[in-house]
């Protein structure tokens, strides 16, 4: 299929070079050799110095690990590392430490597989990661990726997360191979390693999420996007996390990847001709693209004139909503102005309710007039 195609050939040589210099690049015990942030937009919220990498892939932060060392041992240290979150603490197996270079490799060898949609597990690990994510709340803190709740009832049997338990599964052994990472880890990291060895940018992250022991701890269900719904449905879902209306734009151009299933959310069909591609495509055929009502039985979708692409009505509120369809216009025409605003906004979004050292920012929070048009405002104030 011409799609598989796609994602094996480099748009220029520039993007080869980053590719190889991406899988080249990762932190050792001793350094660090800092990405390529050439498409990092103006990098203020990014340090690329060594000491604030550090933070990034090691198994060591201190607001997240203690390690007791045994005093007047010289030499010789038995080390004890235990992971720390609210009331739960959880002893990692030995030392404790984990390979990230391996654990990213790993990943990186499950994705390409015949037989499953249009042979990548790249698309559903990234929604696996955006799921897991995204029923964070800033009103009070909850939910997040913290705790790796997906994996118990109720939040493993919402109709939203439908699907993911192929990308859990699958991930099996990758946490097999490497013990020590949290559930809450692997999953983030899973959807990050995707989007890089999908051709999208260098995604900013960092280790620290711990595992809850059940599901008590997860959210209300109907925190997550519904297709179905239109523009003031997504700023009430967004402003909730603390986004605002370009990183909401930006955010839902993953919808370059992958496709819906009929079994799952109700809707089908890819959004784009390479969903296995990480791309500006999604803005693109947005609106280039004419777009009707599909006549069919299942929930309301839109299809093209070729009938070999849909839109969800949540998609076509992009072009509809005039301060929405400013950014789509952009994105559109500017890639690398996608690749810059997506890194920043999807890292931020890996880990809301983590606590994490306050060293970026993901960008300027909701105005006070794009906040009035959320109903989680005007409710929450």
């Amino acid at each position: 299929m011409s799609t598989i195609m796609l994602r094996s050939i480099p748009k220029t040589s520039q993007f080869v070079n980053k590719v190889v210099f991406q899988r080249q690049t990762f932190t050792t015990w001793k350094s660090r050799i800092t990405f390529n942030t050439a498409n990092n937009g103006s990098g203020n919220n990014y340090n690329n110095s060594d000491n604030n990498d550090n933070n990034y892939e090691q198994n060591s932060h201190g607001n997240h690990y203690k390690t007791a060392i045994a005093a007047g041992v010289a030499m010789t240290a038995a080390a004890s590392v235990l992971t720390t979150v609210g009331n739960d603490t959880k002893k990692k197996d030995g030392s404790g430490k984990v390979d990230y270079k391996s654990v990213r490799e790993a990943i990186a060898n499950l994705l390409d597989v015949e037989g499953y949609d249009d042979g990548s597990y790249g698309p559903v690990f990234v929604r696996l990661a955006w799921h897991a994510s995204g029923t964070f709340s800033a009103a009070d803190n909850s939910g997040g990726s913290n705790g790796g709740c997906m994996r118990f009832e109720p939040e493993s049997k919402w109709g939203a997360n439908s699907g993911l338990q192929i990308a859990r599964e699958v991930l099996e052994k990758v946490k097999k191979a490497h013990p020590n990472i949290s559930y809450a880890d692997l999953y983030t990291l899973a959807g990050v390693v995707a989007v890089e060895e999908m051709g999208g940018p260098e995604i900013k992250w960092r280790p620290g999420r711990s595992d809850f022991a059940d599901g008590s701890k997860s959210p209300p269900d109907g925190r997550l996007p519904d297709g179905a719904q239109g523009a003031a449905h997504i700023r009430d879902i967004f402003y909730r996390m603390g986004f605002n209306d370009r990183e909401i734009v930006a955010l839902l151009g993953a919808h370059s990847l992958g496709r819906c299933h009929s079994d799952r959310s109700g809707f089908d069909g890819p959004w784009t001709r390479a969903p296995t591609t990480f791309s500006n495509e999604f803005y693109r055929v947005l609106l280039e693209e004419k777009w009707t009502v599909r006549k069919w039985s299942g929930p309301k979708q839109y299809e093209n004139s070729s009938k070999d692409l849909m839109m969800l009505p949540a998609d076509l509120a992009l072009v509809s909503d005039p301060e929405f369809r400013k950014y789509v216009e952009l994105y559109a025409k500017d890639e690398e102005a996608f690749r810059s605003d997506f890194a920043k906004a999807y890292s931020h979004l890996l880990e809301l309710g983590v606590q994490f050292p306050a060293d970026h920012s993901h960008g300027p929070a909701p105005t006070l007039e794009e906040k009035k048009k959320s109903l989680w405002y005007r409710i929450f104030g």
